[in-house]
């Protein structure tokens, strides 16, 4: 496995790989590496010839100085993950490499897919977001791009992105990686205490009665709303921030279930934030979507 400081070295050595036939894919991470990027680098071993995968830790993206400097970094650490994955390249960048100039003049501003939920809550973050996906995607070339559900107002927006600016670039989203209680994987779930571990469960607790709202016949997405919320509350150490039902495609809120929905949440346990999703829809019988999830 190659590790890649450079960005030069990095649009070579994937160029190399097109040259040589290979399909590439590409997983950007940054570190603090867990199930959920292991899941997504098996997709991409799978599907692709060459896996590429970034860690950086973009300063860009973190409205909090505190949270961008507790954010865990562990690279040898990650690199054995890769390893062991199967990667073929690393690419490691100092933010130095990816920011010269201590910043850029030029920024990619997302639109209404940014304007909800996240957006609202951590203003600025989907802009360093954007922009960062857009130069790796642009370092990377020709590739598919494996990101996670767990991110779902991400995922959706580095789709719009690749699909507005015209980069040659297939976007992959891949299912949450869970806990065997239900909690989405995160590099962020390091730093919960025992108690605060415990507590985060209520994120998937509230997506599944949620999701079992709308399975039994539930139409209003105020009430499926309430229906989270009120699992949220119930857990002292939890401060919920939203619990929305959103149209898929536009992340607006819906009001009249008439179709799939995305149920997400998200809230502050202890020291740390946390987001989560999921898919619900009126055709469902049966075991609740949120529970077939569950110990992925």
């Amino acid at each position: 496995m190659e590790l890649i400081v450079s960005r030069d070295v990095a649009r070579k050595a994937l160029q190399s790989a097109r040259a040589s036939g290979a399909s590439v894919a590409f997983v950007p991470t940054m570190g603090a590496l867990h199930e959920g990027h292991i899941s997504l680098m098996r997709a991409a071993r799978r599907d692709c010839g060459y896996v590429a995968v970034s860690i950086f830790v973009n300063p860009a993206q973190f409205g909090d100085a505190a949270d961008l400097a507790a954010y865990p970094r562990d690279l040898d650490a990650d690199l054995a993950v890769c390893a062991a994955a199967g990667v073929d390249a690393v690419f490691a960048p100092s933010v130095a490499e990816m920011y010269p100039e201590g910043s850029l003049d030029t920024a990619v501003v997302p639109g209404a897919l940014a304007e909800v939920l996240e957006g609202l809550s951590r203003p600025g973050h989907f802009t360093g977001v954007a922009t960062i996906v857009t130069k790796l995607l642009s370092i990377a070339g020709r590739c598919r791009a494996y990101f996670g559900e767990k991110d779902f107002q991400q995922l959706a927006i580095v789709r719009r992105l690749a699909e507005d600016l015209d980069l040659p670039v297939e976007v992959v989203g891949c299912p949450t990686v869970r806990e065997p209680d239900g909690l989405a994987t995160s590099s962020r779930n390091a730093r919960l205490g025992p108690a605060e571990r415990a507590a985060a469960g209520a994120l998937f607790r509230a997506l599944s009665a949620g999701a079992r709202a709308v399975a039994g016949g539930e139409r209003s997405g105020a009430t499926v709303s309430a229906v989270m919320a009120d699992v949220l509350a119930a857990e002292p150490l939890v401060v919920a921030d939203y619990a929305a039902v959103a149209d898929p495609a536009t992340l607006q809120a819906v009001v009249d279930i008439t179709a799939e929905v995305r149920l997400l949440v998200a809230a502050g346990v202890g020291p740390v934030r946390l987001i989560d999703n999921l898919a619900a829809s009126p055709a469902s019988s049966g075991a609740p979507p949120a529970l077939a999830e569950a110990g992925r």
